[in-house]
């Protein structure tokens, strides 16, 4: 596996880095250049007019470190090696001691901030680095692989993390952990609906957390459409007051509209809501504005729809969804709910969908 890890200065005071000229660029390449000549390493330099400069180091062993120097008082240091042991990371961490202190020396301790990143490990057996809904990398605990396989529509692995338990990653989405009891709670209502005796239909839900919570509470029945089941979740695909069909959503939707079949409560654990805020280019959009159509026509009057929305700092993907709301083949009125997930390690919003009443 390969390691690198990340350095930077800003030299300078006030509020922002203070302009260097040529001269400044130089003294701090040629400050910082005998510390990776005494580590045996090979340099090449670019430098660019008003651009700063770019070192290359380069040990025999393959390990190298990028020096950037901008004019404007920026220094980024990048270090890369092989492997990834205690030692690597001692002298690591040895050399970017050295330059700091150099660095502090050239500016007679006025630099006004100095950052360490942590090392990015690439190239592991493992995959630890999974991104959130709003594009930030997010490094997971994670020390095992427990399942990785392709089904015919998506790959599904299941990684366990020492914080979050087995966690459910479809086609690189973070779906779900062991520890994300909020998630089905919040697209259950909160704990805020009466189950008993109910009519239940939930699109989605592969893992199988909804139909568990919700087979406690002694509904009616509960009818459960996923279109791939590969990792043995349940025991059986049918219970007293419950059925797992293994069908796509859509034929099913429309099989239970032309037939009148009605239901309480519609729980859709298919997908988050697009990122894209193009809905008339992305075939997602579709998709979802024809599960909330089908939806409404198998929802009972004083019937509720359930369905996660997004990470919370998708504002423009939220305001998209809510307005496919008001484009739908009935009126509704939504409300929504804001639910910490752990293992999304962001906020997620949730929400909860109703036929509106029209007065005769």
């Amino acid at each position: 596996s390969a390691s690198s890890a990340r350095f930077l200065t800003l030299p300078g005071m006030g509020t922002a880095p203070l302009p260097w000229a040529a001269s400044d660029c130089n003294a701090v390449l040629k400050a910082l250049q005998p510390i990776f000549q005494e580590q045996g390493m090979t340099e090449t330099v670019h430098n660019w007019e008003d651009h700063g400069y770019l070192a290359t180091y380069i040990k025999k062993n393959g390990s190298f470190a990028n020096l950037r120097i901008y004019p404007h008082g920026l220094v980024l240091l990048d270090l890369q090696s092989y492997n990834d042991h205690a030692k690597g990371r001692e002298e690591t961490d040895q050399l970017l001691n050295k330059v700091e202190e150099r660095m502090k020396e050239l500016f007679h301790g006025n630099i006004k901030k100095v950052k360490r990143l942590p090392a990015i490990l690439r190239g592991g057996t493992i995959d630890r680095y999974w991104p959130t809904a709003d594009g930030r990398l997010v490094e997971y605990d994670i020390d095992e692989v427990v399942y990785d396989e392709d089904s015919p529509y998506q790959n599904i692995k299941i990684l366990h993390s020492k914080q979050f338990g087995n966690i459910l990653i479809l086609s690189g989405d973070v779906n779900l952990a062991e520890s994300d009891l909020a998630y089905t709670r919040a697209i259950m209502g909160s704990g805020k609906e009466d189950y008993t005796g109910k009519e239940v239909l939930i699109l989605g839900g592969g893992d199988g957390g909804i139909l568990y919570e919700i087979v406690k509470l002694k509904p009616k029945m509960v009818t459960m459409v996923e279109i791939s089941f590969e990792n043995d979740i349940l025991d059986n695909l049918k219970g007293e007051c419950y059925q797992v069909l293994i069908e796509d959503c859509i034929p099913v939707l429309k099989r239970y509209a032309k037939e009148g079949r009605m239901f309480d409560y519609v729980i859709n654990d298919l997908t988050a809501v697009p990122i894209s805020t193009s809905p008339e280019e992305d075939s997602t959009w579709e998709f979802l504005r024809l599960i909330l159509d089908l939806s409404m026509k198998v929802l009972k009057q004083d019937g509720k729809y359930f369905t996660q929305g997004n990470c919370i700092n998708l504002t423009d993907a939220l305001t998209q969804y809510e307005e496919q709301l008001s484009r739908l083949y009935c009126p509704v009125e939504f409300s929504k709910e804001i639910v910490c997930v752990p293992s999304y390690m962001e906020l997620w919003v949730f929400y909860t969908i109703w036929k509106k009443h029209v007065e005769a």
